[in-house]
């Protein structure tokens, strides 16, 4: 890790959580902050203090506490202050509260996720728009709107995916650019005059949502196969997962949702929409982990993956908005499409049959891991060179040689989670950012050398490429034909 210069910090750390990720952080963190380590603090509500040996060994502290409604104005300032660092891996911490607090305080901050104090109340009579992380978003953007522009850098959403797959999807609207213009030969037809030089002044200004109307990028999925096996099989009334329960099945069971593309020729079954705000998403009115869609990722090949909830479906779709006389002239649609490991799909299963009552015997796998890759990327569709993907190929043997103990997935994270802090305490005063507002290649020179192969390919999938439905003469027709990049030729 030679390769990651030293990042010096002489204030105070406060980690909130100590679960998968917060455990694979931890080395890195030593590895990687030059700082006095007993001014870093690791709390979580739960004795784990045996998880965090080597950190509390090098000087930190182990606390027992839980952040609460109640206490979180007091106990924060135990910790953290002026010019300090709040590193919030835990969950069901209400994200406008801590960030508020932290605006107030002086204190960077940085999470991998959007929360609330109780994220499943009244859920049966919620509306499904209200369970959205749009809705969250929107409650963020108006908290912010009393807090400073140039007030301390808070970063939210800055994991893997949402995190790093905003920088890699800004990779590719580069490479893809460069290609059509250094390989015109690879396109159906040349470019035209105005078009070749409006890509050009795009790419070099690096106008990214420019360059997605330009290239004629339609879809972007968050693609991931997670193909990670252990030698011990998951039992009856086991959840079992490659990083944390909780935290998928909060996404999970919530709307699927995703950025809504101006080429869509129409809304799916069971859609809504928003009534304020941007509106650049919609939600439907079922669960992410039962909206099946096809997709596809270098190695694995074709995919069925999940339309899981994510908060890049809303920044990505978000920042690549070109907007024109106030109406949106171009937006890709966007969303996850998440296959995971198979002891996680069975987890679900049986979960799903027990009317998502979630299993109190739960599981992180780790050294039971026998074989077995992350990949997790973006996938750039519709766009005159077909498709695209950037992305990790991260696998066990490389994470373990790595970071020993840790897993592919929790070490993509936790990868992506030490570039924001970089980021951050070299940018201390840009306010509320999300990814899409860093730096792609600053954050990316400290995550790649934990994130193992990271190619830049390009792809003939087609959702019909894999396709094959053995009753389709005996059924109604289904799919698009007016547009084939529409969300219903995806859908399973």
């Amino acid at each position: 890790m030679t390769t990651i210069p030293k990042l010096a910090f002489g204030g105070r750390i406060l980690l909130l959580g100590s679960g998968s990720v917060s455990q694979c952080l931890q080395p890195l963190l030593l590895r990687h902050v030059d700082m006095d380590f007993t001014r870093l603090t690791v709390m979580d509500f739960e004795d784990l203090a045996h998880t965090a040996a080597e950190i509390t060994a090098a000087g930190a502290t182990y606390v027992r506490e839980r952040i609460t409604p109640e206490n979180i104005e007091t106990k924060l300032a135990e910790y953290v202050g002026e010019g300090d660092v709040l590193i919030n891996l835990a969950w069901n911490i209400d994200t406008g509260v801590i960030i508020d607090w932290c605006q107030r305080h002086g204190t960077l901050y940085v999470d991998t996720s959007v929360e609330e104090w109780d994220p499943y109340a009244d859920q049966l009579n919620a509306t499904p728009q209200s369970r959205t992380l749009y809705a969250r978003h929107m409650k963020l953007r108006e908290r912010a709107k009393s807090w400073q522009k140039d007030g301390p850098t808070a970063i939210v959403e800055h994991g893997a995916n949402p995190g790093l797959v905003s920088h890699w999807a800004k990779i590719a609207l580069l490479d893809i650019a460069t290609a059509m213009l250094k390989e015109p030969e690879r396109l159906p037809k040349p470019l035209d005059a105005d078009r070749k030089v409006k890509l050009e002044e795009a790419l070099a200004n690096r106008d990214f949502a420019a360059l997605g109307m330009l290239t004629g990028t339609k879809v972007i999925h968050i693609s991931e196969r997670d193909t990670q096996v252990s030698d011990k099989p998951k039992q009856v009334g086991e959840f079992v997962n490659t990083w944390s329960v909780e935290g998928f099945f909060e996404e999970g069971i919530a709307p699927a949702e995703m950025g809504w593309g101006t080429h869509e020729p129409k809304l799916p079954a069971n859609a809504y929409t928003h009534e304020s705000g941007p509106q650049n998403q919609i939600c439907l009115a079922q669960t992410g982990i039962t909206t099946k869609v096809r997709s596809w990722v270098p190695l694995g090949g074709p995919i069925i993956g999940m339309v899981v909830r994510h908060g890049e479906a809303f920044t990505i779709s978000d920042h690549l908005t070109v907007w024109e006389d106030g109406k949106a002239v171009y937006r890709p649609t966007v969303h996850y499409a998440y296959q995971p490991s198979d002891a996680a799909l069975n987890s679900l299963h049986e979960c799903h049959m027990n009317g998502y009552e979630l299993q109190t015997n739960q599981r992180i796998m780790n050294d039971e891991i026998i074989s077995g890759i992350d990949e997790l990327g973006v996938l750039l569709l519709g766009h005159e060179l077909n498709g695209w993907w950037v992305g990790s190929q991260l696998g066990i043997d490389e994470s373990r040689a790595l970071v020993p103990h840790q897993n592919a997935t929790t070490l993509q994270v936790a990868a992506s989670v030490l570039g924001a802090v970089y980021w951050m305490v070299n940018n201390p005063n840009r306010g509320l950012c999300v990814p899409d507002d860093l730096d792609a290649e600053a954050v990316l020179d400290v995550a790649n050398p934990y994130l193992g192969p990271v190619p830049s390919v390009h792809t003939d999938w087609t959702p019909r490429s894999s396709y094959y439905e053995p009753f389709a003469n005996f059924r109604p027709k289904t799919g698009d034909d007016t547009e084939p990049w529409a969300f219903e030729n995806f859908l399973v």
